[in-house]
C-alpha cells in the first residue's frame, strides 16, 4: 500500500533545497511502486552494515541492537501489509529508513553513515536477484526431471525425426526429448555462470568514491553471503552487466521454451495427432466446440518476445551512460523484475504440464514410416558394401524416386525391384529398412538407439540429483 498523498513527509535530502519538489516530479521520479518489492534484501543489507559499523566502532553495540531490533519490527510490519508506503521518499531504502527513525529515535539517522543510496540499491538489486537465480534453478531443475521422467517412458516409441519440418530419419521420442534437456542443460550451466557476477558486493563503494570510515567490506560480505567484493567505488555503483547477464540467460532460455512450445502446438494438432496435452493446460473456444487451444505453449511462446524486449532495454539503458551512478539506472528495476516473473512463471507451468502429456506412439509410428525416413540407412548398407556414398546417394534415390512413383515405402519395394539399381543389395537388406532397424542402428554415445538413450537419461538423472 502507498501514501500518494503525504506530501508533508520528510525527505531525507532536502538541507540544500529552497523549494519543495513539484508534485508531478515527485510521483515521476519515484520509484518505491516497483522497488518495494526489494524490503527483505533492504532490511538484511541494512542489518549487515549495522552490525559492521558496530564491528569497526562507528556505533556503539546497544545502538546497533536498536537499529536490528527496530529493522526487524518493519519487516514484520510489511510482511504483515501493514507499513505505509510513501510517494515522497522516492524509494524503498528512504521509506524504510525514515519508519526506523519514527520508531527508534535519532539513533535510526546513525543507519546511513558509510553507505549511499548508490551502493545500497546496487546490493539490493544483487540480493533480490540472486534470491530469484536460486528459485528459478529449482524451476529449471524441476522442468529437466519431468522431461527426463517423460523420456524414460518413450525410449522405444518411434517417430519421425525432421529437418527442414520434413521427415528426415526415424528417432524416438525418448532421444527428441533428451534433446530439450540438454538445452536445458547448458541454460542452467549459464544460470549458475550468471550468478557468480551476481554475487558481487558493491556495498562500501558509498556514493561513487568509497567512504572515509573506516568500514570493514569482507565482514559485511560475509554477513550477506557474498562470494566477492567489488574492487572498484565507481564500477561498483554503476554496473548493471550482471542484470544484463542475466536478462541474456533468460532470452536464451526463453528461446528454446518457444521452439519446444513450437514443437508441442504441432504435434497437438489434426495435422499431427502425436501427443494430447492434459486438459487442465488446454482451453476451448467460445463459438467452436470441438477445439482444444494449446494456450500454454501458445502463451509461452509469445512471451519469448516480451523477454526479449527487456535485455534491449537494458542494453539500450546503459549504452550511453558516463561512470559513476546516473538516475537513468532507476529504469533498470522494472525490465529485470518482469523477467524474472515472466520466467519464473514460464517455468513453472512447464514443470507442471509436460507430466500431463499423452503419447499416441501408433500415430508416430505410422508418421515415421511416410517420407522414406530410412533412406539414409539404405545408403550406409551400400557403403558398407563397399560403394562410395557419393554413388549410394544416387542410387537410393533412384529406389526413392520409384517408391514415390508406386506409392510404396522402401521397405515394401521388392528385392527384385532393388537390385535394379544396385546388385550389391541383397536378402539382408531388410533387416536395416525397418524403423526398428533404422533406430537401434544409431548404437553410440549421443545415438538415438533406446540403450543409448536410456544411459543417457540415467546420466541426466544422476546430474540432476546433485
Amino acid at each position: 500500500m502507498a501514501d500518494k498523498n503525504n506530501s508533508n513527509s520528510s525527505k531525507l535530502w532536502t538541507g540544500r533545497f529552497n523549494a519543495p519538489t513539484d508534485s508531478f516530479v515527485e510521483a515521476f521520479t519515484a520509484s518505491v511502486d516497483f522497488d518495494q518489492r526489494m524490503y527483505q534484501q533492504d532490511i538484511r543489507g541494512s542489518i549487515a552494515h549495522a552490525n559492521m559499523l558496530a564491528q569497526v566502532q562507528v556505533i556503539s553495540d546497544s545502538e546497533r541492537d536498536l537499529i536490528v531490533q527496530g529493522l526487524t519490527a518493519i519487516l514484520e510490519e510489511i510482511k504483515a501489509g501493514d507499513f505505509v508506503w510513501s510517494i515522497p521518499l522516492e524509494d524503498v531504502h528512504m521509506n524504510i529508513e525514515s519508519a526506523l527513525t519514527k520508531k527508534i529515535g535519532l539513533v535510526g539517522k546513525k543507519l546511513h553513515t558509510g553507505r549511499s543510496r548508490n551502493d545500497q540499491v546496487a546490493t539490493d538489486i544483487r540480493l533480490y536477484l540472486r534470491d530469484e537465480i536460486d528459485c528459478i534453478m529449482k524451476e529449471l531443475t524441476r522442468l529437466q526431471m519431468a522431461l527426463v521422467d517423460l523420456a524414460a517412458s518413450q525410449t522405444e516409441t518411434i517417430m519421425p525425426g525432421f529437418t527442414h519440418l520434413q521427415t528426415a530419419q526415424p528417432v524416438t521420442f525418448g532421444h527428441h526429448l533428451m534433446a530439450w534437456v540438454e538445452n536445458l542443460k547448458r541454460d542452467s550451466e549459464r544460470l549458475l555462470d550468471c550468478r557468480k557476477r551476481v554475487n558481487s558486493m558493491p556495498l562500501g563503494a558509498a556514493a561513487l568514491a568509497g567512504t572515509s570510515y573506516p568500514i570493514d567490506r569482507v565482514f559485511t560480505a560475509e554477513q550477506l553471503g557474498f562470494d566477492q567484493i567489488a574492487g572498484n567505488s565507481l564500477d561498483a555503483v554503476s554496473d548493471r552487466d550482471f542484470a544484463i547477464e542475466f536478462t541474456s540467460f533468460a532470452s536464451i532460455l526463453m528461446m528454446h521454451l518457444s521452439r519446444f512450445s513450437e514443437e508441442l502446438v504441432l504435434w497437438s494438432s489434426a495435422q499431427f495427432q502425436f501427443i494430447e496435452l492434459g486438459d487442465s493446460f488446454c482451453t476451448g473456444s467460445s463459438i467452436m466446440p470441438q477445439k482444444k487451444n494449446p494456450d500454454v505453449p501458445e502463451l509461452v511462446r509469445g512471451k519469448s518476445g516480451r523477454i526479449y524486449g527487456h535485455l534491449m532495454a537494458l542494453l539500450t539503458l546503459m549504452k550511453s551512460q558516463p561512470l559513476a551512478y546516473n538516475k537513468d539506472n532507476q529504469e533498470d528495476k522494472e525490465p529485470l523484475f518482469d523477467t524474472v516473473d515472466t520466467l519464473k512463471g514460464c517455468l513453472k507451468v512447464y514443470a507442471d504440464m509436460i507430466p500431463h502429456i499423452n503419447v499416441n506412439k501408433e500415430i508416430m509410428y505410422r508418421a515415421a514410416k511416410k517420407g522414406y525416413s530410412t533412406a539414409t540407412d539404405l545408403a550406409d548398407y551400400l557403403v558398407r558394401k563397399g560403394i562410395a556414398f557419393r554413388d549410394a546417394h544416387e542410387i537410393v534415390g533412384k529406389a526413392v524416386r520409384l517408391g514415390i512413383e508406386s506409392k510404396r515405402d522402401l521397405s515394401e519395394l521388392s528385392l527384385v525391384e532393388l537390385q535394379q539399381f544396385s546388385d550389391k543389395i541383397a536378402q539382408d537388406v531388410y533387416q536395416i529398412l525397418t524403423l526398428e532397424g533404422s533406430v537401434n542402428a544409431r548404437q553410440h554415445l549421443g545415438g538415438c538407439a533406446p540403450v543409448q538413450v536410456q544411459q543417457a537419461i540415467e546420466r541426466e538423472k544422476q546430474r540432476l540429483k546433485k
